[in-house]
């Protein structure tokens, strides 16, 4: 994205874009190259010092909303008139733990007897401090606070960020802190339209009025045809203290990448990508259009990708993955030959439905090999290029419908396992590294959810808990995805 700090949002009557000076929130921290202290509980949120510079910038602000981001990253919560949001930043908000293990389709299936089996028992919900921010796409002036559930992270938790607090907490307490950064791709599709047989179309060109067909891969004219768009996203990122920076045209009509800046707290960096996701999903539907992270939209065109950046500091505030080599220390690569062994049974978190399988293929600049290599794209584990300073690796398995959460989470225990356990990756591959699938690796759904279930190092991190009522609820949503008669088989056997 570019450097532009002009704010806009919209016209509630027109639906059109139009100019309105939109203050940030208060910013998040910048990663300040030295370390956090140990995980613990988060820092409470009285009413405070943000609710009421909230309330001095935007007096006229009608309501809050209370966000979470559950098992499969759809965002929930409650909708609190300001006059009431004192109850919230003070006491909490009640939600029923289940409420965090739904499946993609909103339905709650008594994943180990949390739900109907136990009475549906409520948990408190508390805002995340930093996070109150306006609401540039409302139709009335509004704000939003994340929120996270009140858990004891020493004991079974259900909320993903807990499940990644709890992850980062165990590397910090073994004296490493993780530096991370997402990146996230995306489609633009035609909102209304769509194919005969229910796939999306690519959206109307904003400048030409034409479907879109163009295949430019960092296309500058790309950019500038949905420069509104963009600008608008850009606009609602500054006023979230989202830390958003570039923007790419990617290798399909209508896809987009957008990168984020690197942050020295995991959690933060998921929170990032929640709330980046939900910004794009916003902004298109101002703009006329569908956004959708949904890891492979067309059979014939490129997939969409969530790729995690990693370097871990030491207490003294150094990158352990720097040893002023091209290839970096042996702690990067202990990190990565742990992130090989523990790919196969962290695929049900990297690709959590049955449609994210259908991006892996070879030959399409998608991991299918467990590999490393040195300014690759080809290979599942990159090291980029650039100062040591800022060595680190690239995580490209992950699909963008992935919970960030949750796939950071894993990637962290897996690089915390290989350097906890000096794991030797190998050497590094030059050259092509996605001709053949890795056959210790699995490619479906329903095979990685098979692996999960006997996985050895991620329970270590992520909790056997929580790994247990994922995985039972993705059972469900797969029985229940299965259950329904496609097109295709009325097409080839009716």
């Amino acid at each position: 994205m570019s450097d532009s700090r002009g704010h806009t949002g919209f016209d509630v009557d027109s639906n059109k874009p139009r100019a309105l000076q939109v203050s940030p929130a208060a910013p998040a921290a910048e990663p300040s190259g030295q370390p956090p202290g140990p995980g613990g509980p988060e820092a409470p949120f009285g009413r405070s010092d943000e609710m009421t510079a909230l309330l001095a910038k935007y007096p006229d602000t009608a309501h809050v909303d209370a966000l979470f981001f559950d098992l499969c990253s759809l965002v929930r919560g409650k909708r609190y008139p300001v006059l009431d949001a004192d109850k919230l930043f003070e006491d909490g908000m009640l939600i029923p733990y289940s409420a965090w293990l739904l499946d993609a389709t909103g339905d709650c299936s008594d994943p180990g007897g949390r739900g109907y089996s136990d009475g549906d028992p409520d948990g408190v919900v508390r805002p995340v401090a930093g996070t109150l921010a306006p609401v540039p796409w409302s139709p009335v002036p509004s704000a939003q606070v994340m929120c996270s559930l009140d858990e004891d992270l020493d004991g079974p938790v259900v909320d993903p960020r807990n499940v990644l607090r709890r992850v980062e907490r165990q590397m910090n307490r073994a004296g490493m802190f993780p530096v991370v950064a997402l990146e996230l791709e995306f489609y633009l599709i035609d909102q209304a339209e769509r194919s005969p047989d229910g796939s999306p179309l690519p959206p109307l060109n904003p400048d030409t009025k034409q479907r879109d067909k163009s295949n430019q891969v960092y296309g500058m004219t790309e950019l500038d045809d949905y420069a509104e768009f963009l600008r608008d996203v850009e606009s609602a990122c500054v006023a979230q203290s989202v830390p958003a920076y570039t923007a790419t045209s990617e290798n399909a009509p209508g896809q987009f990448e957008i990168n984020l800046k690197h942050t020295d707290s995991a959690v933060r960096a998921a929170d990032h990508a929640a709330l980046l996701a939900n910004i794009v999903e916003r902004v298109a539907n101002m703009h006329g259009f569908k956004a959708t992270f949904m890891a492979k939209p067309y059979v014939d065109m490129a997939g969409n990708g969530l790729h995690i950046h990693l370097s871990v500091l030491d207490a003294d505030g150094n990158n352990i993955f720097d040893d002023g080599t091209p290839q970096g220390s042996p702690s990067l690569r202990w990190a990565i030959g742990g992130l090989m062994e523990a790919m196969p049974e962290s695929m049900a978190l990297f690709a959590p439905n049955v449609n994210a399988y259908r991006r892996y293929a070879p030959n399409n600049y998608v991991p299918v090999k467990r590999a490393w290599g040195v300014n690759n794209r080809s290979v599942a584990f990159r090291i980029p290029g650039g100062p040591g300073t800022a060595r680190r690796l690239e995580h490209r398995v992950c699909g963008a419908s992935a919970n960030p959460y949750l796939a950071l989470a894993a990637v962290l225990a897996g690089a915390c396992w290989g350097m906890e356990n000096k794991l030797d990756p190998g050497p590094a591959v030059t050259g092509n590294a996605c001709e053949q699938m890795d056959p210790g690796v699995p490619w479906t759904f329903r095979a990685a959810l098979a692996r999960l279930e006997k996985a050895h190092i991620l329970p270590n991190y992520l909790g056997a808990d929580y790994l247990h009522l994922y995985s039972e609820t993705k059972w469900a949503e797969l029985e229940k995805f299965q259950a329904v008669i496609s097109p295709h088989e009325y097409l080839w056997y009716l």
